[in-house]
């Protein structure tokens, strides 16, 4: 999951101010992390400790309601990472019912399920599961799951064509484009839809990591959050993320961050 934050964060400052090429600095001053790491991180600790996520009333933690409290704990504690308004308005609210959303906020926090599970049955199991407690529409669900495959069996070792086949038949997006097709005329689309499809191109098309995410970034658009998602894939698939990737963004992150991170590899043996 780390790929997915680094992405988050080199894409931070341009997702106000896109870049259409891929020659541009990945840190400065202002590189920071936003709603799409904390809610990876809370994805993530919903796997490791599912029953300190739960409904008080109940002695049993399912683990719908264990994403849906994670992602609250997190979201009250970085109320400033710059969530969307009806994001805003259910970390607020008292109940954890889901609002229907299709955006790619379901998909920017998924990299965690491709990561733990072993099977590609229980990745779309618990993809889903992870999706709708906020964004229960069908397109928020199927971008959750896109994202959470395509990280699966980067994982396992399937090559670019396998996976771009099984997006496509299984996911019914159209992946039969290139970047520089799109990049002139591209603009901010939040939705899974209008993002999830180009994140994965963006994978598709690299060398390596750090080609990936410029790549990711070099359309413009939600930049954070697509680069956040082939971030995701491509650390998966490639398995190595420059170090001074790595430093530059650990010392960006508070100490939970990086306590959950940690946790986290080592549990599932996740190196790079």
């Amino acid at each position: 999951m780390f790929g997915a934050i680094a992405g988050d964060v080199i894409g931070s400052t341009y997702e106000w101010h896109n870049v259409k090429n891929i020659e541009f600095e990945l840190f400065s001053r202002e590189s920071r992390f936003t709603d799409d790491t904390v809610m990876t991180i809370a994805v993530a600790e919903a796997i490791l400790n599912k029953r300190k996520f739960k409904n008080p009333f109940k002695d049993n933690a399912h683990s719908k309601e264990a994403y849906a409290y994670a992602l609250k704990a997190y979201g009250k504690r970085h109320p400033n990472a710059g969530y969307g308004n009806m994001f805003n308005e259910w970390l607020s609210a008292k109940s954890i019912k889901p609002y229907n959303s299709f955006g790619n906020g379901s998909a920017m926090r998924v990299s965690p399920v491709g990561f733990a599970f072993n099977s590609i049955e229980e990745v779309l199991k618990e993809a889903k599961r992870s999706a709708m407690v906020t964004h229960n529409h069908k397109q928020g669900i199927r971008g959750a799951q896109s994202i959470a495959g395509a990280v699966y069996f980067a994982r396992i070792g399937k090559d670019k064509s396998f996976i771009k086949n099984f997006i496509q038949h299984n996911f019914k997006y159209n992946l039969e484009f290139t970047l520089d097709e799109i990049r002139e005329g591209y603009a901010f689309d939040s939705s899974c839809q209008g993002s999830v499809p180009q994140a994965i191109v963006a994978f598709l098309e690299s060398e390596d990591y750090e080609d990936a995410i410029r790549k990711a970034i070099s359309i413009g658009g939600d930049s954070d959050t697509i680069a956040c998602m082939t971030g995701g894939i491509a650390q998966a698939y490639y398995r190595k993320i420059p170090k001074i990737i790595v430093d530059q963004v650990m010392l960006r992150l508070d100490s939970g961050f990086k306590e959950v991170i940690r946790q986290f590899n080592s549990k599932y043996d996740i190196q790079y």
